[in-house]
């Protein structure tokens, strides 16, 4: 049974997850991590989202932020080798576009690499389809981005 817990940036189990998260992404990228990790800075980040276990063991995270009226990155997707498989991800980034939608947001943004193969599987089962790169990724031959429109939320 996975629970998700909607925080921020100063959630410690959030920043341990975004540690492992960056060093997976600093293997994998090579000497392009410096471009990308400019751009993941999490010290503005409000809305932080931690999967944890049955055990309360932190077994994920995900976050949004807002990049353009009525639009939501999403960032800091990173659920432990270990834990894949399980569908966490796919819950959070559910949880995350609720999120976003009662926020009052109309589409999700993201960006992944292709350097992360997994990723781009789990974004197209979630329903995003492939955009033209935005931002700083214009141009960035190791980029995909992709959007989602959101459904409103009704009270």
């Amino acid at each position: 049974m996975i629970t998700l817990k909607r925080s921020n940036s100063e959630d410690e189990n959030f920043q341990k997850l975004v540690k492992q998260l960056d060093a997976d992404l600093a293997i994998r990228d090579g000497e392009d991590h410096a471009f990308y990790d400019q751009f993941n800075n999490i010290d503005i980040i409000k809305y932080a989202l931690v999967a944890f276990d049955e055990n309360n063991e932190a077994v994920g995270c995900g976050a949004i932020k807002q990049l353009e009226p009525q639009a939501m990155e999403v960032k800091r997707m990173f659920v432990p080798l270990e834990q894949r498989g399980k569908g966490i991800a796919g819950n959070l980034l559910k949880e995350l576009e609720t999120w976003a939608a009662e926020l009052g947001n109309r589409k999700c943004l993201l960006e992944t690499g292709i350097k992360q193969p997994e990723a781009i599987p789990l974004y197209k089962k979630s329903g995003y389809k492939f955009i033209d790169s935005y931002g700083q990724y214009v141009g960035v031959q190791n980029s995909v981005c992709f959007e989602k429109l959101l459904h409103k939320v009704t009270n």
